[in-house]
């Protein structure tokens, strides 16, 4: 698998929401709320290449996952890393966090923070697989118990 940086004259737009959507379809009606991806367009998608740092894992012209890195001053948020429901499991969102590491490294950042939502418990595994650890919990506007877990993982500068 090849991993390109995203750039905003990247010209498959429409094939990173599709995967997006996709990797994230098993959410729906186990949430709430409802993932910001719903939201997600093709266009929102080039904006945001162009202000924060995206990548895609490539093969065979394929897009099989994707990743958007967000420097903040103490950390790199790690939002929207997906991976195509049939490449799952083949250690493509391991290798985009490798990606994520590297680029904190690169950025001099002592951290990966990341957020996932309280009812997804396989994705709070993965994660601290992956050597993330839960650094609190947060509710969205209007809920009165907790929504998301955050999650964060030091990097070896």
């Amino acid at each position: 698998m090849d991993t390109v940086r995203l750039e905003p004259d990247f010209d498959r737009y429409d094939e990173l929401l599709a995967l997006i959507l996709a990797a994230f379809a098993y959410m729906d009606g186990r949430i709430d709320p409802p993932s910001s991806a719903r939201a997600l367009t093709a266009e929102s998608l080039r904006q945001k290449v162009s202000v924060e740092i995206a990548f895609a894992g490539i093969e065979r012209g394929d897009l099989l996952g994707c990743v958007f890195l967000k420097p903040e001053p103490e950390c790199l948020y790690v939002g929207k890393l997906a991976v195509a429901p049939a490449s799952q499991r083949g250690g493509i969102g391991r290798h985009l966090i490798g990606i994520a590491e590297q680029t904190a490294r690169n950025l001099s950042l002592p951290a990966l923070r990341l957020q996932t939502r309280i009812e997804l418990t396989e994705n709070h595994a993965i994660f601290a697989a992956w050597g993330f650890v839960e650094a609190g919990r947060s509710a969205h506007p209007g809920f009165t118990r907790p929504t998301s877990i955050e999650m964060k993982k030091m990097i070896v500068l």
